[in-house]
């Protein structure tokens, strides 16, 4: 699946590269595209200022989400495929029902543009990312604010939850990441060793590890989490959360 300037996202067949359904009708470039959990829809976030769910077998547009008031960088559907979150330049995310195109929440607080909008693997939580330097958890069953994620010394790029739904790992342009306790809104670790900004930073299928991305070129990976990093032996630079009492910075041997 693959999104577009040329105003369109596409479907592709990842055996052979055979091109499948082209999904047109923004009327603006298309910045992201997403499937839902069994592939038969797909949801774009477009420069147009909407969002569309399609059908990827016939290519057709079953919704247009239309309500925000600048270009969406972001639309993913909820685990359970009933709910699609997006993000937009005007500074809000929004829940709406996948089934009936309904808009359900408008969520309000970030002072700048979101870069990221994703659930949590049960669905019950979301998370944006700003480039107001926050990153915000909330209650996606309400579309209220849990929790504010403060810390970054520039634009948030991206951030994700693990799928334990413990944590929330963040990525800045200020060069580093952060892990935060998903539970309590508390910061627990800064990854450091980036020259430049980090576009994205993901957690591993099974918690323990986090990747980055960034712009000076190289991609690296991190225990994902404060015990995670002491058992490793600290051998990338993290700083823990002075919450914790841990102060020191590990640093490669």
């Amino acid at each position: 699946l693959t999104a577009s300037s040329d105003l369109t996202a596409r479907v592709w067949d990842a055996r052979d590269g055979t091109p499948g359904p082209v999904l047109g009708g923004h009327k603006a470039p298309v910045y992201a595209a997403n499937f839902s959990a069994d592939g038969r829809h797909v949801v774009t976030a477009s420069a147009d200022g909407t969002a569309g769910i399609w059908d990827t077998r016939r290519g057709t547009l079953l919704f247009l989400l239309d309500d925000h008031a600048g270009p969406l960088r972001a639309a993913s559907f909820s685990p359970d495929q009933t709910r699609v979150l997006t993000g937009c330049d005007d500074g809000t995310a929004r829940i709406w029902d996948a089934t009936s195109g309904r808009l359900m929440y408008r969520m309000k607080g970030h002072g700048d543009a979101l870069n990221t909008a994703t659930f949590s693997a049960d669905g019950t939580r979301a998370v944006t990312a700003s480039d107001d330097g926050t990153a915000r958890i909330w209650d996606a069953t309400n579309g209220r604010l849990v929790f504010l994620l403060k810390g970054h010394d520039g634009p948030v790029l991206s951030a994700a939850f693990s799928p334990d739904q413990r944590r929330v790992v963040t990525a800045s342009k200020d060069g580093t990441a952060r892990i935060w306790d998903a539970k309590s809104g508390q910061f627990l670790l800064r990854l450091l060793g980036h020259q430049d900004r980090i576009f994205s930073a993901t957690f591993s299928p099974d918690g323990q590890r986090v990747a980055t991305a960034s712009k000076d070129g190289t991609a690296r990976i991190f225990p994902g989490s404060v015990e995670a990093w002491f058992n490793a032996g600290c051998n990338l630079l993290v700083q823990p959360a002075d919450a914790l009492g841990l102060r020191q910075v590990c640093r490669r041997d």
